[in-house]
C-alpha cells in the first residue's frame, strides 16, 4: 500500500484528498497545524507538523511515496503573500530533504492565462481581496518551474472552485496547461471534491510531471 503525505489535510480542498486517496486505497499521513478535526482510521495517520520548519516537516515526511500539497496559510492572513511564499519554500526543501521525488501542490487559478499574455490575475474583475495569496502562488509557480530535483506538478483549480461550488464528485473533468476550462456556459467550474480526483488521478497517471495543470467540468 503506498503511503501518501497530504500537507494541509484539514482544509477545503485538503480535506476532501485524504478521503479520495484514502477511499482508493492509500495510506495517508494527513498532516495539519490542529489535528484535532482529522478523524483516523486504519489508512489515515494524523501528524501535527509546521510546514515552516524544515527539519521538523522532512522528518515528518520521511518513507512516504509522494506528497501533495493543499497549504494556504489563510485567506484573509494580512501576511499571506509573504506566508505563502515561506511556506511553500520550506514544504519543497523538506521534501527534497526527506528524500521523496513526488511532489503535487495547489496553487491558484489567477496564473491561468485567458489572453496572450494575459493572466487571470491581472485583469480587472480580480477579486482584491485574493489576490496577494493568487499573487504569491503565481510567483511559487516561477519558482518551482527551476527544481530539477522533484517530479513536481502544480495544480491550478478552476476559476470557480469554492464552497458554493462543492459537494458533489462527478470523477469527470476536463484538463489544459495554461489556460483556463470553460463549459458551454462559458464558466470554468469545478467542484474541491473533483479537485481531489483529478489531484490523486494526476498521482497514479503522473500526466503532468514538471508542468502546470488545471481541470474544470
Amino acid at each position: 500500500m503506498k503511503k501518501i503525505a497530504v500537507i494541509g489535510a484539514t482544509g477545503f480542498v485538503g480535506s476532501k484528498v485524504v478521503n479520495e486517496l484514502a477511499n482508493r486505497g492509500y495510506a495517508v499521513e494527513a498532516i495539519a497545524r490542529d489535528t484535532t478535526k482529522i478523524v483516523e482510521s486504519d489508512v489515515v495517520k494524523a501528524k501535527k507538523l509546521d510546514v515552516y520548519n524544515v527539519d521538523e516537516l522532512a522528518e515528518g515526511l520521511k518513507g512516504v511515496d509522494a506528497v501533495i500539497s493543499t497549504f494556504n496559510p489563510g485567506w484573509t492572513n494580512p501576511n499571506i503573500f509573504e506566508d505563502f511564499l515561506k511556506g511553500a519554500a520550506s514544504i519543497e526543501k523538506a521534501v527534497e530533504k526527506a528524500g521523496v521525488k513526488r511532489y503535487i501542490i495547489v496553487g491558484g487559478a489567477g496564473s491561468l492565462y485567458i489572453a496572450e499574455g494575459l493572466q487571470l490575475i491581472d485583469t480587472p474583475q480580480f477579486p482584491a481581496e485574493i489576490k496577494p495569496g493568487a499573487d504569491a502562488a503565481r510567483k511559487y509557480l516561477d519558482i518551482l518551474k527551476k527544481n530539477e530535483v522533484l517530479d513536481w506538478t502544480f495544480f491550478s483549480p478552476a476559476i470557480e472552485m469554492h464552497p458554493g461550488t462543492s459537494g458533489v464528485r462527478k470523477g469527470t473533468y476536463r484538463t489544459a496547461l495554461e489556460n483556463p476550462v470553460f463549459d458551454e456556459n462559458n464558466r470554468s467550474v469545478l467542484s474541491a471534491e473533483d479537485v481531489a480526483v483529478a489531484l490523486v488521478d494526476e498521482l497514479e497517471n503522473n500526466k503532468f510531471v514538471k508542468q502546470r495543470f488545471t481541470a474544470a467540468y
